[in-house]
């Protein structure tokens, strides 16, 4: 019998393909990438029309000559990376470092499979293909583009900022987002707005029930202060209220789609509060393969990097079954129709899905560590509702009026629980009030009381892992396989903390941020980003010529290069000397730049390694105490305004605070723009910088 080789990723994949084999098939791992460009140098031949220099990987010797030995045994090859751009790029890496293109008795071929079932795995071999080179040339040039940005601008930020930074295409345009997002939240000015309650008794019922000023006249409401919200209260006091309608409708809510690598990375983010790389890495175990009591090394969920919501019809009709067993017929999806894409997508691609739906979360939870099992439950529930049906409402809404004023009551109950009794989606309310379902239209209505409430607009949210790749896809910026290591690697340069789930940029990450606006506008653009991006994606199609990509960008990249290396040259790059004495040695500290930011440090290193924070002073006197209010940071780099007498002062803001006073309130204004605001936020004053009056 003919001797078979299956060269996988990994060794977890590996063991889990062995047992769908037969003896003659022999699997081993590669461990990844076994070539690529050199670490030392760009690897990029610019001047021979942007000509590669790949090279073994470091540390893959060894490997690759046992692998070398597998191919001479064997008497075919296949090649069984993952389904996506990075997987056919290292199925064609091992194909040249194996030199299988060399030889004409060593016939190999591509195989694929979305899920790492016994069917797919041998249906994949009945398939087998050619190594698909566009798919290999969009790796190629998305590859070669982050090559050359990250090693022509990389130096630059050295030069100027610290060493060891970095720059990179998708990276720098996420890092930008998360900037122009804080700046949007620091200069936002909060408006006041209130809202009216009306709290009524109708008769022969005990319990009062709230209702909403909703218009005047028939046109919807706006108050802004109090006074206005007084003149309500006077026109209504003494009115009669009634009842002019009463009406019962249903609503559905429909089944959600199953996860795209995006959508779970939101939803294992805000329901498990997993990063996108962790929610990754144990995603990988779940697609490579898990130890199941009875079954050996199963692979429990499909291919985790995809943006398709498409289903199998195996699939599909597999978890009908098991609804209409476990649940009842009427639970089944009705004339489900097939989700849209704007855009193409792969047909081989499915969504993330279990690939035994009767492999329920009961039954695995003993045989999976906690959070893997979390992330498996969630993504089991998530498929079986997206073949449920819609979950039924009943909600009843009130209309009422009393002099002028149009008022309404809403409650609504669930009269279908379909797909919500496997899945919660994140923003599910449930709204029940069982006075307002006893109210008839011919009852009288008693007023009680008024309950008037002030509310100030809200600044734009913080990006949240989960918000930003919810962004990055909804801009075109990135791709499915790009999202967790770009918020990784913009985490880990200390260009962003993550405190609380949300993202703060650092003082580092406004120094890189800013010199890349000003020398690299295009580079940090979204709108370019994006274009390179679709353009990638006609590689992958093969409409364009993958070094045509290279050959139209590197032009007006290189132009911008030179500019920006002419106008850095202006820019001093020696250290600030401050006032600051070192108690070590005497003499004067100067600023450098630190993992958080700016830091003092002695010039006499190495000899004298004394450091210490570096405080900006604002020549703001405390608000609390009279000391200096100084620019300081968080143990994680965010930085706020607090006093110089801390710890003895408990001073704190986020935003700067200026020696001006509320007229309003007297507490201390700080600024936001170019407008002073309240530091109170009950108070909501705002007032131009200069001058005195509000603004409305």
């Amino acid at each position: 019998m003919a001797n078979k080789l299956v060269i996988v990723e990994s060794p977890a994949k590996a063991k889990t393909i062995k047992k769908f084999l037969g003896k003659n098939y022999e699997v081993v791992a590669s461990n990844g990438h076994v070539r690529d460009l050199p670490k030392s140098q760009i690897g990029i031949d610019i001047e021979h029309d942007f000509e590669p220099k790949y090279i073994t990987i470091r540390g893959k010797g060894e490997l690759l000559a046992a692998l070398r030995k597998e191919v001479k045994k064997a008497d075919q090859v296949y090649l069984a990376t993952d389904p996506d751009r990075e997987g056919e790029a290292i199925s064609w890496h091992l194909c040249k470092a194996l030199k299988l293109d060399e030889t004409d008795d060593k016939p190999y071929q591509r195989i694929t499979f979305n899920e790492i079932t016994k069917n797919a795995v041998k249906n994949s071999i009945r398939h087998a293909r050619e190594i698909d080179m566009d798919l290999v040339n969009a790796q190629q040039a998305r590859r070669m583009l982050d090559r050359i940005v990250g090693y022509k601008i990389s130096p630059l930020l050295w030069s100027k900022i610290k060493r060891g930074l970095s720059a990179g295409r998708v990276q720098s345009v996420a890092l930008r987002l998360i900037c122009d997002r804080e700046d949007e939240i620091n200069n936002f000015i909060p408006k006041e707005y209130w809202s009216l309650d009306v709290l009524l008794k109708a008769e022969g019922l005990k319990q009062p029930f709230p209702v909403s000023l909703v218009r005047k006249h028939g046109k919807k409401i706006q108050i802004h202060n109090e006074e206005e919200l007084n003149e309500i209260k006077r026109e209504l006091d003494g009115a009669a209220y009634r009842i002019r309608e009463i009406r019962t409708s249903h609503t559905t809510k429909k089944a959600p789609l199953p996860f795209t690598t995006s959508t779970l990375q939101q939803d294992a983010s805000g329901k498990l509060n997993f990063s996108t790389q962790k929610t990754m890495r144990l995603a990988q175990q779940l697609y490579e393969g898990v130890e199941i009591k009875g079954r050996g090394s199963v692979g429990l969920i499909t291919y985790l990097r995809t943006d398709s919501v498409r289903i199998s019809d195996e699939a599909s009709a597999a978890a009908k079954e098991y609804i209409r067993s476990g649940y009842g017929e009427a639970y089944l999806a009705k004339n489900k129709a097939a989700p849209e894409s704007g855009k193409k997508i792969q047909d081989a691609h499915e969504a993330i899905r279990p690939t035994d739906v009767t492999l329920n979360p009961v039954i695995v939870k003993d045989q999976l560590p906690r959070d893997l099992f979390r992330l498996y439950q969630l993504i089991w529930n998530r498929f079986v509702a997206s073949q449920m049906d819609s979950a039924v409402y009943e909600t009843r809404t009130i209309e009422m009026e009393a002099a002028d004023y149009q008022f309404r009551a809403s409650a609504s109950n669930l009269k279908f629980d379909g797909f919500l009794s496997v899945y919660q989606p994140d923003e599910e309310k449930k709204t029940k009030d069982a006075v307002l379902h006893k109210i008839t239209e011919d009852m009288k209505l008693e007023f009680v009381d008024y309950e008037g409430k002030q509310h100030f607009t809200q600044p734009p949210a913080h990006y949240t892992e989960a918000l930003l790749v919810r962004t990055l896809e909804e801009l075109g910026i990135g791709r499915p396989s790009t999202f967790a290591p770009t918020i990784t690697t913009i985490i880990s340069r200390r260009y962003v903390t993550k405190e609380n789930k949300n993202l703060y940029v650092t003082e580092l990450g406004e120094a890189v941020n800013e010199m890349m606006k000003q020398a690299f506008p295009q580079i940090v653009d979204v709108t370019f980003t994006a274009n390179m991006e679709g353009l990638l994606d006609m590689v992958e199609e093969g409409s364009v010529n993958w070094k045509d990509v290279l050959r139209n960008f590197y032009p007006d990249f290189e132009l911008a290069l030179k500019e920006a290396e002419k106008q850095l040259e202006q820019v001093t790059i020696a250290d600030e000397v401050t006032d600051v004495i070192c108690e070590e040695c005497g003499r004067n500290m100067v600023i450098k730049y630190g993992p958080h930011g700016k830091f003092l440090a002695c010039p006499g290193f190495p000899e004298c390694r004394n450091t210490k924070p570096h405080y900006d002073k604002t020549g703001i006197p405390c608000p609390m105490c009279g000391g200096e209010v100084v620019i300081k940071k968080t143990k994680k780099g965010r930085k706020y305004y607090g006093c110089q007498n801390n710890p003895e002062c408990e001073f704190r803001s986020w935003q700067k605070p200026t020696t001006e006073k509320c007229p309003r309130c007297g507490a201390y204004l700080v600024e936001k723009g170019h407008k002073l605001v309240c530091s109170s936020e009950q108070c909501g004053f705002v007032t131009a910088a200069g001058k005195k009056k509000a603004v409305k």
